[in-house]
């Protein structure tokens, strides 16, 4: 756990550096987002040197509980409302489960960067790739903006890209690394939630039901719980107080919650958008999602449907009190591309949380009478 620490006290150092420290409106001219900025500076969402992320006036930074892991990387989120008729700004619609209703105009965004050295976040971050989820009025559209190397400026790479990166974790050693940014069309295998639509992950009640630390112009700052402040500020319409909604524990964090509830969060947050009755990966039969308790839908002496190479020759899913006997871990613990889930956003193994999956299958409740480990 001791490197998962270190990466969140690096995100939260990391962010008030950024914090501390003329647009290109050319579309990218290709096929259908011919008419997005090429340039991420176009946008508008930041004052200053652009790498900095300094939110420009209506742009609110926000963080999750829970995050999805992607190898490793801090990552920097903010999200801007449009103005109303009568020039407020035109609030969502809060929702006790899953994401919030977003006006049309909205546009979130999350910048992906890595520090030279974990242990000194603070000095040497690098964004590689800042992902803009855009709400038009036939859908979201997922942008991927990949910066160059001077880090004055991202561009619209609707291919995505290889880019190659190293850092010192927090033990001392050195990772070489190939990051992997998504095209455009890979957005929507995660973000197509409900096999049909594409919409955010993140932004959701239990997940933003938590304190952050929101830098002042007169360089002082403020902790604020976020769902009262989106309120408070108009970004938010319906909210109840933070203590009667709904709030995802850290998984890596163990007061927050039990080995189950954090392990199922994770779960959740990593694997159910397609892992659900309606994602993409309905047809294996798993069904992520924290909240049920139907146990042949979490895996649990569950036949593969189509695993091929991701079985590792195991039988089941989910062998209660055998880690070693089950498939899920088996493949949170690849990196091949036919075996390794999710098998899109990442190449690395999330060490720590593999552990916590594994000691959840541990602590499992042994088989009832109608299951069998046969």
């Amino acid at each position: 756990m001791a490197l998962r620490r270190a990466q969140h006290a690096a995100l939260a150092i990391a962010a008030l550096a950024l914090a501390g420290c003329a647009a290109d409106e050319g579309g990218s001219g290709q096929g259908p987002f011919a008419r997005y900025p090429a340039k991420l500076s176009a946008w508008g969402l930041f004052d200053g040197e652009l790498a900095h992320h300094i939110p420009a006036g209506g742009v609110e930074p926000y963080d999750l509980n829970t995050a999805l892991f992607s190898d490793y990387a801090l990552k920097f989120r903010f999200v801007r409302l449009p103005e109303g008729p009568d020039g407020d700004v035109e609030p969502a619609l809060y929702r006790e489960e899953g994401p919030f209703e977003f006006p049309v105009g909205t546009v979130i965004s999350k910048t992906f960067a890595y520090p030279a050295d974990f242990r000194v976040p603070q000095d040497g971050l690098r964004p590689l790739e800042t992902r803009l989820l855009v709400h038009e009025a036939d859908g979201w559209v997922g942008l991927p903006y990949i910066w160059n190397a001077e880090l004055t400026d991202a561009e619209l790479e609707i291919v995505g890209g290889p880019i190659e990166v190293s850092w010192i974790d927090a033990g001392g050693a050195r990772i070489e690394h190939t990051y992997r940014v998504p095209n455009a069309n890979q957005c929507k295998t995660c973000h197509r939630t409900d096999g049909e639509r594409v919409l955010p992950i993140g932004p959701q009640a239990a997940q933003l039901n938590r304190e952050y630390t929101y830098p002042d112009p007169d360089g002082t700052t403020l902790e604020e719980n976020q769902l009262e402040r989106w309120r408070r500020i108009g970004f938010l319409e319906g909210t109840p107080p933070a203590a009667e909604a709904p709030r995802a524990p850290v998984w890596n964090v163990a007061p927050s919650g039990s080995v189950d509830e954090r392990a199922r969060t994770w779960l959740d947050v990593n694997c159910a958008h397609c892992h659900n009755l309606t994602g993409s990966g309905r047809t294996s039969g798993l069904d992520l999602r924290k909240g049920h308790r139907d146990r042949t839908r979490l895996g649990i002496y569950k036949h593969p449907v189509a695993a091929g190479l991701g079985t590792g020759d195991r039988v089941y899913a989910v062998v209660p009190g055998k880690p070693e006997e089950s498939i899920l871990l088996y493949r949170l613990e690849s990196t091949h591309p036919g075996i390794a889930m999710p098998e899109i956003g990442r190449g690395l193994v999330d060490v720590e949380a593999v552990e916590l999956i594994r000691q959840w299958i541990l602590e499992m409740e042994p088989p009832g009478p109608r299951e069998r480990a046969g």
